[in-house]
């Protein structure tokens, strides 16, 4: 599978290259070129060389792996007869063609007049784009205080501490009151 940052490095390339109908390099591409391009990275191909358009984009998102519809933190790429658009799993989306060039922004592929969308699943794992980051739970950390918070001191599980005085007899046996 792939990384958003291999997509993301993708779009930062390409972005502000000319529209250019049925362009499939750097020089330039029209939507389904881009489309393909995302398309061929997410799933492990070379961007350029391997395009589709709108009339056989369902047949080669298909053959790439996606499948019908949308989902959260997904890859989706929504396309009518005429014009196609990308929306990457963090939310980002990708065009050529409305308003210039490839660019990151633009309508995504939730745009109203698509009527069709299919997705490409990311992994969890796949999810998080810095690798410094710490894996695990999330640490609120406190704006007016920006220190993160101290680890917590190894502590036994409430069960297992019995406070002073305060013995549990086993059951049946006698117990003594204090006087």
């Amino acid at each position: 599978m792939f990384a958003i940052a291999t997509l993301m490095t993708l779009i930062s390339q390409v972005s502000g290259t000319p529209y250019i109908p049925g362009g499939d390099s750097p020089a330039g591409t029209d939507c389904s070129g881009l489309a393909s391009w995302v398309s061929n990275v997410a799933t492990g191909r070379p961007a350029f060389g391997s395009r589709f358009h709108t009339a056989n984009e369902e047949a080669a998102l298909l053959a790439r792996g996606f499948h019908y519809g949308t989902a959260p933190n997904s890859l989706v790429i929504g396309w009518n007869g005429g014009h196609t658009a990308v929306t990457l799993p963090d939310g980002t989306p990708v065009s050529s063609g409305e308003g210039g060039g490839v660019r990151i922004g633009g309508g995504g592929a939730y745009q109203r007049q698509f009527n069709h969308h299919m997705y490409l699943a990311v992994q969890a794992q796949e999810m998080q784009t810095d690798p410094e980051a710490p894996q695990g739970a999330p640490v609120l950390v406190d704006i007016a205080n920006p220190e993160p918070p101290a680890p917590a001191p190894d502590v036994p599980p409430a069960a297992d501490i019995v406070p002073v005085g305060d013995v549990v007899p086993a059951p049946g046996a006698p117990v003594d009151m204090p006087a």
